[in-house]
């Protein structure tokens, strides 16, 4: 194996939680997949949300202002999957149990935990555009549940703990 591996494959040997961005408002509904979600802050509850400057979510992100991270249980792969490969908006909401009233975050019914979120501040870095979220409301999904990472350019399920 060579010495120096290019970034993206460094990136592959980091595992990371999957989550479905979602968002509502005047300019629409979207969502897609990412790994590049953390903490950055508990007091006040503060989310980072990195995403690229050519993702077709970005725009309706900014303008809508709001979005939800729903953090994927171990056996929402096809979930995963469908917010993941470009697809229409509307397949992807086909996919899995959401709930979606009119003008407010989509939801993931079964999601492990959700974060609704207020977009603070952006921030560009490379290719991407990093939002600073304010956490508005966290509901947690069933206990037990593992949790879905994406690892080696694959998706893998995380039994729960204990």
């Amino acid at each position: 194996m060579p010495a120096f591996l290019s970034f993206r494959d460094g990136m592959a040997r980091l595992a990371s939680a999957v989550h479905i961005i979602t968002t509502d408002g005047p300019a629409g509904r979207y969502g897609f997949t990412a790994t590049a979600v953390c903490s950055v802050s508990d007091a006040p509850p503060t989310l980072l949300v990195c995403v690229n400057t050519a993702a077709s979510s970005l725009n309706a992100l900014l303008a809508n202002g709001s979005l939800c991270v729903n953090t994927l249980a171990s056996d929402q792969q096809l979930v995963a999957r469908a917010f993941g490969n470009g697809q229409p908006m509307a397949d992807r909401f086909a996919t899995g149990e959401w709930t979606m009233e009119a003008g407010d975050l989509p939801r993931l019914a079964d999601a492990l935990v959700r974060f609704e979120c207020s977009i603070r501040s952006v921030a560009e870095q490379g290719t991407h555009q990093v939002l600073f979220c304010a956490v508005n409301t966290i509901a947690p999904g069933a206990p037990g549940d593992g949790c879905l990472v994406y690892f080696d350019r694959r998706y893998h399920g995380l039994p729960p703990s204990g």
